[in-house]
């Protein structure tokens, strides 16, 4: 059991009824609830349970307040968390027994399975093409060498997951430097707590790089969940095959398209969406008339793989690979013109003539590595060279977007500039972050074909940070139908950061409501570094001397003193030395627990809204961790009034001047 759960449920029974993250997003909408009122009560279960899935959509407000009163006769009487959850459960199992749909455990009902890799069977085949992969990229490994390869007719894969290890290589083969290999527990024998923190590292690092996580938990891999490791893997692995499919790896794919404009459509575009335009340009090609939009039905007959690898490599066609009749025939002489030109399989021709998605993505993913046929002498490439490029602001959209991916919402982004324009996204993480406050009666939801009423959604959305005390000077709903980049962003960045701050607030049994400022984040994390005997100390969350990551150290091996190997941890004078701290603090905040999201050039740079998230989500750790309670952080006013106004001035007006209209502002 992880840290953050222990503290949630004491009674062992309701800890097995729901995943970690299931009882913490209950315990936040607990405390919601409990926070409109100053306390709850059973009669007010009824109406405030309206916004909880299947109890809230599938039972009315009557039938549920009926239920609660048939059970228990004091509506009086107050509610606390644990029997907050027995109530929910209850009401769930009615809701279902009324739908015919199967309980909590199973169906996940709470939480909506965010990918189609999620399920409760798994696909043999798909378990083999994984372990091939797995077996191929990680056989040098020194730490794995000794159990690979792995056998594919065997369970002996979640065996190996179950450390942690594998994941987390496997994380960094995907995407090269998430993790800094030396905060992964690499013993021969891990005691239950190295594990742990290993399954804790690996989750918040698959966050990191755009896996969706929502139904996992780390007993998951404790008890080898096969469906739920399986699906992971899948993700992490189709990560990494569609890496190159963006212009900035691959700038060739300018071919693809005409103008100007309709590069910057391509940039928007999914890797997915990429892939199957990249097919269909070779397709084009070789004559081949059929469209193809799906990697399943539309590829079953093999006939667009025999034209596309013909007119990839025409040097090991077959002709009669378009005659033969037999779909099943004419698929395993696609794969073996595939082995000549050197590619992966990762699918069998039984697997393309029954149309499997993950594993025809995986081997045209996989084609498109080896060999695009694209030009590199292609004149739109020049076009690139002038389109801007602003590192911080791409930075920014990217941890924006993995946060957001990250809530389990009912759309996976790709882009925030253009996958939020219609506002209905925002509106759903407006009600993730403030459950409640988002009037659904006048959403618009997609497909929105008339343009006002993405204006309606984006205008509710303004509306909703205004009433949040968001600084929204000049910003309308219309700037984000329009992705207007400057002021999405500064939208974005003021909801992260209310997230963050309400978290923290919740914690606080004693707050009496106060809110948590910035100020009060600083002098949390300057008190715990100074309480460790360190002289280290933070000015603002700009102060240039956070750049070498001693601080971060320093903080991070006061809330946990075992958590940092100091014999590992560089002087921090050379970029690169500073570079290599980063990235182990990174790691090393998210082996605690840590949900976060920048990278190792936001210490370095001191990029102020990243620094602000990583000291707040420490804080958030380490209390959460006491309970909630730790006496003698807050700024008071005497003590902290440069402090409070040094932060207020480093972040607080930052964003404040950043959603202005004025052009002449630095994001």
């Amino acid at each position: 059991m992880s840290g953050y759960v222990g503290i949630l449920v004491s009674d062992p029974w309701l800890h097995n009824q729901f995943t970690q993250v299931e009882l913490r997003s209950l315990k936040s909408h607990y405390m919601s609830m409990k926070r409109e009122s100053g306390r709850l009560t059973l009669g007010d279960l009824a109406s405030k349970m309206s916004r909880l899935k299947v109890v809230g959509e599938n039972l009315t407000e009557q039938e549920r307040a009926s239920f609660i009163q048939d059970l228990y006769q004091n509506q009086d009487d107050e509610v606390d968390y644990e029997f907050f959850l027995k109530i929910y459960l209850k009401l769930q199992a009615h809701a279902s027994a009324r739908t015919g749909s199967t309980g909590a455990k199973n169906s996940s009902a709470f939480l909506k399975a965010a990918t189609t890799t999620l399920l409760h069977t798994i696909s043999e085949s798909e378990k083999a093409s994984y372990i091939a992969h797995i077996n191929n990229y990680l056989s040098e490994d020194k730490f794995l060498k000794r159990y690979l390869p792995i056998d594919p007719s065997t369970n002996n894969l979640f065996e190996i997951a179950k450390d942690g290890v594998l994941l987390c290589k496997l994380i960094n083969v995907a995407v090269p430097g998430t993790i800094d290999d030396r905060a992964i527990n690499t013993k021969a024998v891990l005691n239950p707590w190295e594990r742990n923190e290993n399954h804790t590292l690996c989750l918040n690092s698959a966050k990191a790089i755009g896996c969706t996580v929502v139904n996992i938990g780390t007993q998951d891999f404790i008890e080898a969940r096969r469906h739920l490791v399986l699906g992971l893997i899948s993700q992490i692995i189709k990560i990494q095959l569609l890496a190159d499919l963006n212009l900035k790896k691959t700038p060739q794919l300018v071919e693809l398209v005409g103008d100007s404009k309709d590069v910057e459509e391509l940039m928007s575009l999914p890797p997915e969406k990429i892939l199957l335009r990249w097919m269909n340009f070779q397709l084009k090609k070789g004559g081949y008339n059929k469209t193809v939009t799906n990697f399943s039905s539309d590829i079953k007959d093999a006939e667009a793989y025999a034209c596309l690898l013909k007119v990839l490599a025409p040097e090991h066609s077959n002709p009669s690979t378009l005659t033969v009749k037999d779909p099943l025939e004419r698929a395993k002489m696609v794969l073996e013109h595939a082995d000549k030109m050197g590619c992966k399989r990762y699918l069998t021709a039984r697997d393309i003539v029954e149309g499997s998605p993950n594993l025809n993505l995986a081997f045209v993913a996989h084609i498109f590595q080896h060999r695009n046929g694209l030009s590199t002498q292609t004149k739109q490439i020049s076009f690139l060279e002038t389109m801007p490029d602003d590192a911080q602001v791409s930075r920014e959209e990217r941890a924006f977007r993995l946060w957001i991916n990250s809530m389990g919402l009912s759309t996976y982004i790709n882009n925030v500039f253009e996958d939020l324009r219609n506002g209905w996204i925002l509106l759903e993480t407006l009600d993730k972050v403030s459950p409640g406050i988002v009037n659904w009666k006048i959403a618009n939801k997609p497909p929105i074909k008339m343009p006002f009423r993405k204006v309606e959604n984006c205008n509710q959305v303004v509306k909703i940070g205004k009433q949040l005390k968001f600084s929204l000077v000049n910003i309308a709903g219309n700037d984000i139908v329009q992705g207007n980049k400057k002021l999405i962003l500064a939208y974005l960045w003021q909801l992260m950061r209310y997230n963050i701050l309400q978290l923290l607030k919740n914690l606080r049994f004693h707050s009496f409501g106060k809110e948590i400022t910035d100020a009060d984040i600083l002098q949390w994390a300057n008190n715990k570094v100074r309480g460790s005997g360190s002289q280290c100390h933070m000015t603002s969350f700009k102060d240039k001397s956070l750049s070498n990551g001693t601080f971060f150290l320093e903080l991070l091996s006061s809330v946990q003193p075992r958590v940092v190997n100091w014999s590992l941890v560089t002087k921090g004078v050379t970029d690169e030395e500073k570079k290599m701290n980063a990235t182990y603090i990174i790691s090393i905040a998210r082996k605690l627990g840590c949900s976060i999201f920048l990278l190792p050039e936001d210490i370095t740079e001191v990029n102020q809204k990243m620094i602000l998230t990583l000291t707040a989500s420490i804080m958030y750790w380490f209390l959460l961790k006491q309970g909630g309670e730790e006496k003698g952080w807050t700024s008071s006013d005497s003590e902290n009034s440069s402090q409070s106004e040094v932060v207020s001035n480093s972040t607080t007006d930052d964003s404040a001047s950043e959603s202005s209209a004025d052009e002449n502002g630095n994001m």
